[in-house]
């Protein structure tokens, strides 16, 4: 019966395809199968912020500053209705500052899928259900505590990750298109075009990457708006990334463009570009996938530091970058030390794309051991 078993999942790898023969090796790697379940649900955040958000995140109320984290709670009485608890203030007589505290005594009533501010849903039509909303339209609730302008922490990480991830999710797309573009070119061609394509990378790859940050990103003009921004710094991280792929797919064709498929398709006419996209590129289309799972970390914590610096995105847009340049105190953190929230999410999501590039860098090749 085993031996018989065991004929039938040969035959079955046998007649898979590469792709599937991947799929089945990154499944048996459970923390990689683990932390891609989180980056869908991170995702699932970054294509609907607004749902996800309790309130505006520019909405800013003074009086409100620094209120501690409103935790919630599923059940009151023995019975199943979510609630938050309210909030105490008194003014310190020394300080005279507003000093908040939670009274779990009183309650606010919340709703899941209740309504709350009007957003647009993929921008085309209004809605206003969010995930979360105050049951009494009137009380606003923090989960995460509010900043010194009384703005909702919660749903200011929710917008800044939309925007921190998405310039990691593009920088490297772009970053993908050079690489394998320019390098496929320097290795197919070689020659001349192949000597100034690597002394372009040697440039790149000798100056630190800390000052052409900081000289690309002090260069941006100040009057450009946050979508202008926004894409001259997903351009900048792109332009100084692509050099390490670059290289390898440089060697990769190397070697593949002596082979006999290769040879075959130049004979029948196929051009230089057809050749490189259609034919070399597919053959290592897994390495490319691992490789830029492990470059989007790199990407995100470059733009949350530049933010951070002021020298990236900048307000009014939100990022987690610029939401960390809240906690740049001591005494901000003493009051309201989940201002260093955004940090956490920086963490856990280029831990968990760490995770899944690893996943996949060993899955890249189904047939090892």
């Amino acid at each position: 019966m085993s031996v018989a078993i065991g004929a039938e999942l040969e035959d079955r790898v046998a007649v898979a395809s590469n792709w599937r023969l991947v799929w089945w090796r990154f499944r048996r790697h459970h923390l990689a199968m683990a932390s891609a379940g989180f980056l869908i649900v991170l995702y699932l955040v970054v294509l609907f912020p607004s749902f996800f958000s309790t309130q505006d995140p520019e909405r800013t109320d003074a009086r409100q500053a620094f209120i501690p984290v409103q935790s919630i709670h599923l059940f009151a009485d023995g019975a199943l209705s979510p609630w938050v608890p309210a909030i105490a203030g008194k003014r310190n007589p020394t300080t005279l500052r507003m000093e908040w505290t939670t009274d779990p005594g009183k309650r606010v009533a919340i709703r899941f899928l209740g309504q709350g501010v009007e957003w647009k849903f993929l921008g085309l039509f209004r809605t206003n259900v969010h995930l979360v909303a105050s049951a009494d339209p009137g009380q606003r609730i923090f989960l995460l505590g509010s900043d010194r302008l009384g703005r909702d922490q919660w749903s200011r990480i929710m917008h800044g990750t939309q925007t921190s991830m998405t310039v990691g999710l593009v920088a490297v797309a772009l970053s993908v298109i050079l690489g394998v573009v320019l390098g496929g070119l320097s290795g197919y061609v070689g020659g001349r075009t192949d000597q100034v394509i690597q002394r372009i990378i040697e440039l790149l790859q000798s100056v630190p990457t800390i000052p052409i940050w900081l000289a690309l990103s002090a260069a941006l003009p100040r009057d450009w708006t946050p979508i202008q921004v926004f894409f001259a710094i997903t351009v900048i991280l792109s332009l100084v990334g692509w050099t390490t792929l670059g290289r390898e797919v440089r060697g990769r064709f190397l070697a593949l463009r002596e082979e006999d498929f290769v040879l075959a398709a130049r004979l029948a006419g196929c051009s230089r570009m057809r050749i490189i996209l259609r034919h070399m590129v597919p053959t290592f289309t897994s390495h490319i996938i691992a490789t830029s799972s492990l470059a989007i970390p790199v990407m995100i914590i470059n733009e949350t530091s530049l933010s951070f610096l002021g020298l990236g995105i900048r307000p009014p847009a939100i990022s987690l970058g610029v939401l960390l340049q809240e906690a740049q105190n001591i005494q901000t953190l003493a009051l309201a030390p989940w201002l260093l929230t955004p940090g956490l999410v920086v963490i856990v999501s280029v831990l968990a794309f760490n995770l899944v590039g690893d996943g996949l860098r060993d899955a890249a090749d189904p047939y090892s051991n």
